[in-house]
């Protein structure tokens, strides 16, 4: 069928479109510029209409999300919901099942979201539980920091050996791109270590993270990739971080971008993710402070860098990352059960629950770090909307966010009276920031920069011939104001009027009324096939010897894959 949504006050910030009152046309699951008289008129006068939402980093599908699920009984317990005739049961709440995540991100106005960890030994898993989670498409990243291969690659300088087997490693996973986790401290946690700077080097191996990171990106430019390297760096939650922070995006400033088609989307050659969680002052926790504001004034020196920020959110939730030793750390000082795992040859995992109290010191100068980022970075189009879920909290919690960030009143509200611990103010600066985003910029942070950041061409705008991915919320901007009701807008985004995904209406009023299967996004490199055949073949021996896998099992098939869109990165 064909559609019109009539009389919307549209915000479409990749079109340079800022509310103004206009009607959008779909037909066959595309957005086009017109539609016959016998279209579908869908009246969302003066409700606010953008392109459906885009997370550029979560943790939904895989077999970490599996373990969380099994050793954390007591989150499945919440948010328990019975079935209906749309949807099935729902459970969980920072690691819900499968379904429920893409319900909840349906009710949100969410049509695509980013898997940022796949072990490529563990991918088939991976792609098992994208199919089982409805209504939203999702780009999975290969994990490559840690990897035995890439680390002898770059200790050698074998750049474009590099590049072919990260080409045949999307390929053999169905990834979308580079992911890097605490380069070489992953390697080091199999030997009981870790690393704590970017020049540290991986036990037996001779190479430093710097050349690790270096390498990977050098690698990914010459594919010309859709999306830049992906980066977790060294010294996650650690005190005094800001320096390995700037350091590690600093050595990316002179890489340039690659000419080719499918990374023209994109304007970065490294996009960090979590920034919050990278931007500690100070030597301990005892005098641990923020260095946002030094972390957000090199963001605005360097526009060949994007980041997401992993808002803490004051929730009991997971985290799990590939950044064991991390978890390791976290367990040593809270005490709490702790899940670890090895990955062989290739990267390393953990999880362990948290919990984000705003009356406890560390977490509230966490939750401070995080709208300091958001409000410091200057351009928007270079900063995004995250929780890491389930990490910093559950993505549900995105409308709360959304909500402090329109609010400057509501934040001092939590400050002066005394919601949130006083290093909220004594050791961060967020009190003395009076900036508020206003509807232009959440659609920027919540879709637009996220969608470019990932190199999509069909997503993230209103563009015709885009896929006819949209949001609309009941709202009228002209006469509602975000900062005197932060409340109002934390509703708002969390049911949205309607969610459209590929021209079909997927939730009405906050509820849904169908479900849809998801599609899954990888990267198919041209040009490239004779050098992936020759680096397989090259590194067939060791993988034969080392490997519990045979190369048979260890490859995605394409019955793994649910509605696969092949996203190509051409030769030239």
């Amino acid at each position: 069928m064909e559609y019109i949504l009539k009389n919307g006050l549209v915000y479409d910030p990749a079109n340079e479109i800022n509310g103004d009152k206009m009607d959008i046309c779909f037909k066959d699951g595309k957005i086009v510029e017109s539609v016959s008289d016998d279209a579908k008129v869908l009246d969302v006068t003066d409700k606010v209409v953008m392109p459906a939402g885009v997370d550029p980093h979560a943790h939904v599908a895989g077999p970490k999300l599996v373990l969380g699920r099994l050793y954390r009984p007591e989150d499945s317990r919440r948010g328990v919901s019975q079935k209906t005739k749309v949807e099935r049961a729902e459970a969980g709440f920072s690691i819900p099942c499968c379904p429920t995540t893409g319900y909840r991100y349906s009710r949100m106005g969410y049509g695509t979201v980013c898997e940022a960890a796949m072990p490529a030994m563990e991918a088939k898993h991976t792609h098992e539980e994208i199919a089982t989670i409805p209504n939203i498409d999702i780009n999975p990243l290969t994990l490559f920091g840690n990897n035995w291969f890439v680390m002898e690659y770059a200790r050698e300088n074998r750049l474009e050996d590099l590049a072919a087997y990260i080409a045949a490693f999307l390929r053999v996973s169905k990834g979308y791109g580079v992911k890097i986790v605490n380069p070489c401290g992953g390697e080091a946690w199999g030997w009981g270590k870790n690393v704590h700077g970017y020049n540290d080097s991986a036990p037996y191996f001779d190479v430093t993270s710097r050349q690790v990171v270096t390498a990977l990106a050098k690698a990914n430019e010459m594919l010309g990739l859709p999306h830049s390297i992906h980066i977790h760096p060294n010294d996650l939650g650690h005190p005094g971080n800001v320096p390995t922070t700037i350091e590690t995006l600093d050595s990316i400033r002179n890489i340039a971008k690659s000419t080719k088609k499918a990374a023209q989307v994109r304007d970065q050659t490294v996009h960090c993710t979590h920034l919050q969680f990278h931007s500690y002052s100070g030597n301990s926790w005892k005098d641990a402070a923020s260095g946002a504001d030094e972390v957000a004034k090199f963001v605005n020196k360097s526009p060949y860098m994007t980041c997401d920020i992993g808002q803490v959110t004051f929730d009991e939730t997971t985290t799990m990352t590939a950044d064991a030793p991390m978890e390791y750390d976290l367990f040593k000082i809270s005490g709490l059960k702790w899940a670890n795992k090895d990955i062989e040859c290739e990267t390393s995992s953990g999880i362990i629950p948290c919990i984000y109290s705003p009356k406890t010191p560390v977490a509230t100068l966490q939750w401070a770090i995080g709208l300091e980022l958001f409000l410091l970075i200057d351009n928007p189009w270079q900063v995004c909307l995250t929780t890491d879920h389930p990490n910093a909290g559950p993505f549900i919690r995105y409308p709360r966010i959304i909500s402090w960030l329109m609010s400057a009143p509501r934040r001092m509200e939590m400050i002066d009276n005394g919601e949130v611990h006083k290093w909220s103010h004594k050791r961060t600066g967020l009190a003395g920031i009076d900036r508020e985003y206003d509807f232009y910029d959440i659609a920027t942070i919540t879709r637009a920069s996220a969608a470019r950041i990932h190199g999509f061409a069909d997503r993230g705008a209103l563009t015709p011939g885009y896929n006819a991915d949209i949001a609309v919320y009941d709202v009228n901007p002209n006469d509602f104001d975000p900062s005197r009701n932060p409340e109002e807008v934390e509703k708002i985004f969390t049911g949205a009027a309607y969610t459209i995904k590929d021209g079909q209406i997927l939730c009405v009023d906050g509820d849904l009324v169908a479900t849809k299967p998801s599609h899954v996004l990888w990267t198919d490199v041209k040009g490239w096939e004779q050098q992936e055949a020759d680096i397989v073949n090259e590194i067939m021996p060791f993988f034969t010897q080392y490997y519990s896998l045979k190369w048979e099992t260890y490859q995605v098939h394409d019955h793994y894959l649910s509605n696969p869109i092949a996203v190509e990165a051409p030769a030239k």
